[in-house]
């Protein structure tokens, strides 16, 4: 039977008052600094408004907000009040949010006055809808929220969930079709920090941390909100877009011991100016996800600021990190060892687990899992297989245990019979001098056979010309297997990519056929 009462706002918030941390700093935002104290009133605050809108257990409040300490008080607040916290990708159309406004069947939106106006011209078409609460200046018909929180109490009492009640949703871009509504519970969040964060970060309550990729992804939430906080430690919020100079900015300003962020972002700072060994001197730990890191970017990154760069592989599914290497046993191109709590395991097309060194489908175990996909009971049996969960992504293990991404299964290539990863190959021409960034997809040649193009975003100090494309061919050549290397080099400005950071495999295939980046 589940154990009652447990609430992950309690978890995550109260039981730092409980240690001692009230007066301790939780958040940075620009100027503020939010503590403890503060930040378990404003949830209280928050919980008690959200209530006298006549929200009730199990109601779904879907949050669109850039990073801030009203997302905080928001997500929290509705979890503490036992509702179901539904943060949506700042970055989608209004039709996109239309749809998630009726697959969740919201009661209230709570939105930045910052995207206001990408939800107006959807609003009369949201059938459960019946509140709007804007953080900043209302319009009509909306509502103020500090409106709303004014004059409410500081105490809240939680609501009776249980460890296997739902706490939050979040809603999977997937490579086809509408998103997912992945539905977490309240002890999934917590569970994952207590593996992760002490067996990898080893955090303590004097970190300060530092998430480039925002709250409203799996990765950052967790890095950002749920891993600090269990362990009263503090966050540093940015809701900039994070190119290189707010990056630094950023580091400069708030001297976070650990930073989160993706590949693309790593490798952008890397090619700025005033890149000094000393750049990031109060940093104790990088972490990556997202996407693989190369090895050639780890080593850049290492010998430029002698600061590991720890790369790991989590899914919207699992609520975070499950795989990673570890501090001082980095196995550079890898995505490290099975964390503590999880299991995995290698599988062919027909389930059947494969041995060391063999390239399958990964399926995992552990107790932050989904409860499953909203609404969405065919998809939901095709992926959660009784205790595993069928990620789609292809791996295989080494002796050593570590655990090698190939691609996902819908992008490897069947070259001359054999299956080749766009990852490797993309790993290899990493290493070229010249390059950047790269997306390697598979192309028809004259005979409809599959071969490899890639799809290069150059160095500032180089130029495009079919010398360096021979050059590029002949280095992958001799790097890998022959029947590998790119038959076709297409040289790009950028690679078409996810919010947070994924390349986009699909649109790399759209440019080749059609010429058009889309």
């Amino acid at each position: 039977m589940a154990e009652c009462i447990f609430n992950a706002a309690v978890e995550l918030v109260d039981r730092n008052i409980d240690k001692g941390y009230g007066n301790k700093t939780a958040i940075y935002y620009r100027e503020q600094e939010i503590s403890y104290d503060q930040l378990l009133k404003q949830v209280n605050k928050t919980g008690n408004g959200l209530k006298s809108l006549g929200i009730e257990i199990e109601n779904r409040v879907m949050l669109l907000f850039p990073d801030c300490p009203q997302f905080f008080y928001n997500f929290l607040g509705a979890i503490k009040i036992g509702a179901v916290a539904v943060p949506v990708n700042t970055l989608l159309r209004p039709n996109d949010y239309l749809y998630v406004l009726n697959d969740c069947r919201t009661k209230v939106l709570v939105v930045s006055e910052d995207f206001v106006h990408l939800v107006e011209p959807i609003l009369d078409k949201a059938k459960y809808l019946k509140h709007i609460v804007v953080a900043g200046k209302a319009g009509p018909g909306q509502i103020a929220f500090d409106d709303l929180i004014a004059g409410q109490s500081e105490e809240l009492s939680p609501a009776e969930t249980c460890a296997d009640d739902v706490a939050f949703w979040v809603y999977s871009s997937g490579t086809t079709g509408l998103p997912k509504g992945v539905v977490h519970l309240h002890h999934d969040m917590i569970y994952a920090a207590d593996t992760y964060t002490k067996e990898v970060l080893a955090l303590t309550p004097e970190d300060v941390m530092y998430s480039t990729s925002k709250l409203f992804f799996s990765y950052g939430l967790g890095n950002a909100l749920y891993y600090p906080l269990r362990n009263g430690a503090a966050t540093v919020l940015c809701p900039e877009r994070p190119d290189p100079k707010v990056v630094k900015e950023v580091i400069k300003k708030y001297q976070p011991t650990l930073l989160f962020s993706v590949p693309t972002t790593y490798a952008a700072l890397l090619q700025t100016a005033d890149n000094s060994p000393n750049a990031y001197q109060g940093l104790r730990l990088c972490v990556s996800s997202g996407e693989p890191l190369p090895e050639i970017l780890y080593t850049r990154w290492k010998n430029q600021y002698d600061i590991e760069i720890i790369d790991g592989m989590g899914c919207s599914e699992a609520c975070n990190t499950f795989i990673s290497n570890r501090p001082r046993a980095v196995v550079p191109g890898s995505a490290g060892k099975v964390l503590p709590g999880y299991e995995v395991r290698i599988v062919d097309e027909s389930g059947n687990v494969l041995p060391h060194g063999e390239i399958g489908t990964m399926q995992v175990k552990g107790d932050s899992l989904a409860a499953g996909y909203w609404n969405q009971h065919e998809k939901t049996k095709d992926s959660f297989l009784g205790h595993w969960f069928t990620t789609g992504d292809r791996f295989y293990q080494d002796e050593g245990e570590n655990l090698w991404y190939m691609g996902r299964a819908d992008d490897m290539l069947k070259v001359g019979g054999i299956w080749v990863s766009p990852i490797e190959v993309e790993r290899t021409i990493m290493r070229h001098d010249s390059v950047l960034e790269c997306g390697v997809v598979g192309k028809e040649d004259d005979n409809n056979l599959i071969k490899p193009k890639a799809f290069i975003v150059l160095k500032d100090d180089y130029q495009a010309s079919e010398q360096l494309e021979k050059e590029i061919k002949d280095f992958v050549k001799e790097q890998i297997a022959h029947y590998k290397y790119p038959r076709w080099i297409q040289f790009v400005s950028e690679l078409p990519k996810t919010a947070t950071g994924k390349i986009q495999r699909y649109k790399l295939r759209v440019l080749d056929e059609t010429g058009d980046a889309v």
